[in-house]
């Protein structure tokens, strides 16, 4: 409904309490006259900041609701999800700038979603993080005298300046290695706080991080956390989160009990793959069903299929965090941070662009000027190559860089299967000794130590398994021969050069 007249447009917006007295006068006087045409009333006020342009159009329409949540003014819309509206406003003495989170109408007169949203409140206010935006305020109010029955549930947050990370994707279609990186870091430090607190996420998703003007990356929305206890089949099959169902498809797919701890560190994965590659992990559907398949989690398309030139060590960190194995997956949000820092400072290293030299992270040895820079040091593996099939970053970095000082050229690969398919397709072995790392592949990497020894091409190839304390019990499992060895952790990396040079050299007796 339309108002006529700039008069009976102040004297609502009055009534309602959205403009003072003081700010009318002010007005009028300016004009002198009241008979002014409605624009150019609005055009003042707009450009005194007496009004936004939201709550014009509010005024305009005739409404008498929604601008004002307790002490706090509306200003703008700035977001809306599948439960709640997300408003700009300020506190009506002080001008504090906040956000408020609205439950939608009709949810709030539902109290098992009623209580969801009151649960993130009270939730939220126990976290104080950084990387977590912070709730100050939960409310239940009427809506007015006249329906006291009937309520608004809100929350008061900080207002965050910048985009949810959806949007700045959006825009951006993808990130550097690097700032991808330091922006899932941010993500995964929020979820290491909140898990110390004994809280999960259970709602990740690209909108719901939101990205600083200072770059900072910072989490909303732990509803689900306090309520994923509740969630039967039932709610869940309901339900109107579309996280939820992805959730519970992804529990159902590796067959661990619903409100796994390690769901969020699977969808922080599909978030630093999204930003890295500019495409969804998973592909994207409505329809409930296809979002609880197991094949939606089986059929992932490999990163490097959208960005081929991504670091290894890039790749290595996606992979873990969206294994499907809970086994093989970082067990929490700690080992994940712990990896990723690792990560980001061999990026920096490497430059703002991490480009390697190939897809196998290769570290080219010592060249013969390096050894006449460094004549102290032994270039005892010069011309020689190791594989190293690792997929923990930090050891990755421990023994690469360790053997490179002594002038070996070392490849590292994350993945058995396909170190073992190197060896089997290329014309030359792609490497002098071979060495499987247990410390994160466990039983896989005695299988493929095994079959290594079993195939025609590598049979008599010199290799070495790896063991740490938790895994050397599987030595009994290992198929050894004079030129194929184990070595246990801790281990002086003397004698573990030593090892590698007598093997080396068998193979070429």
């Amino acid at each position: 409904m339309g108002l006529p007249t700039a008069e009976k447009f102040a004297q609502r917006a009055f009534q309602l309490g959205v403009l003072t007295q003081q700010q009318l006068d002010s007005v009028w006087g300016e004009f002198r006259r009241r008979d002014v045409p409605l624009n150019d009333f609005r055009d003042i006020l707009l450009r005194r900041e007496y009004l936004t342009n939201y709550q014009f159009e509010r005024l305009q329409r005739g409404e008498r609701t929604g601008f004002f949540y307790g002490d706090y003014k509306t200003l703008y819309l700035v977001g809306t999800g599948s439960f709640a509206r997300v408003y700009r406003a300020s506190h009506k003495a002080t001008g504090e700038i906040v956000a408020v989170k609205v439950l939608r109408k009709r949810y709030s007169e539902d109290p098992v979603q009623t209580e969801q949203f009151l649960h993130e409140g009270r939730m939220g206010m126990r976290l104080r993080h950084n990387n977590i935006v912070p709730i100050y305020e939960v409310h239940s109010e009427a809506k007015s005298a006249a329906e006291s029955d009937k309520k608004h549930h809100f929350l008061i947050m900080e207002f965050v300046e910048g985009q949810n990370l959806r949007e700045l994707v959006r825009i951006r279609k993808h990130f550097s290695p690097l700032e991808a990186t330091k922006l899932i870091i941010d993500v995964v430090a929020g979820l290491e706080y909140a898990a110390r607190m004994g809280v999960t996420h259970r709602d990740l998703k690209m909108s719901n991080v939101l990205v600083s003007t200072r770059q900072e990356a910072k989490l909303v929305d732990f509803g689900l956390a306090a309520f994923a206890k509740n969630l039967t089949e039932e709610v869940i099959a309901n339900h109107p989160n579309p996280r939820t169902i992805d959730y519970a498809g992804l529990e159902r797919c590796t067959g661990v009990r619903r409100n796994d701890k390690q769901s969020d560190i699977y969808f922080a994965g599909t978030i630093y793959y999204h930003m890295l590659s500019g495409h969804p992990a998973l592909y994207e559907t409505k329809d409930r069903v296809q979002r609880l398949a197991t094949t939606r989690f089986q059929e992932v398309i490999p990163i490097v299929h959208h960005v081929p030139s991504l670091p290894r060590l890039v790749i290595n960190a996606v992979h873990r965090a969206m294994e499907l194995s809970p086994k093989r997956r970082y067990a929490d949000p700690t080992e994940m941070l712990a990896d990723l820092a690792h990560v980001r400072d061999r990026l920096i290293e490497l430059g703002e662009s991490g480009e390697v030299a190939d897809d196998d992270q290769e570290v080219a040895s010592a060249s013969a000027s390096a050894a006449a820079a460094e004549p102290e040091v032994e270039q005892e593996g010069l011309k020689r190559t190791v594989m190293l099939v690792e997929s923990n970053v930090a050891m990755q970095n421990v023994l690469r860089d360790a053997l490179k000082k002594h002038g070996y050229r070392v490849l590292v690969i994350s993945d058995a299967e396909r170190a073992l398919h190197r060896y089997q397709s290329e014309n030359e072995p792609p490497a002098d000794c071979i060495v499987f790392s247990a410390n994160r592949l466990g039983e896989e990497a005695v299988d493929a130590f095994n079959r290594f020894a079993d195939l025609p091409r590598t049979k008599s190839s010199p290799a070495i398994l790896l063991l740490d304390e938790k895994s050397k019990r599987l030595r009994r499992n290992a198929d050894l021969a004079e030129h194929r060895t184990v070595i246990t952790m801790p281990v002086a990396m003397s004698k573990f050069r030593e090892v590698l040079k007598d093997l080396i050299q068998t193979r070429y007796l």
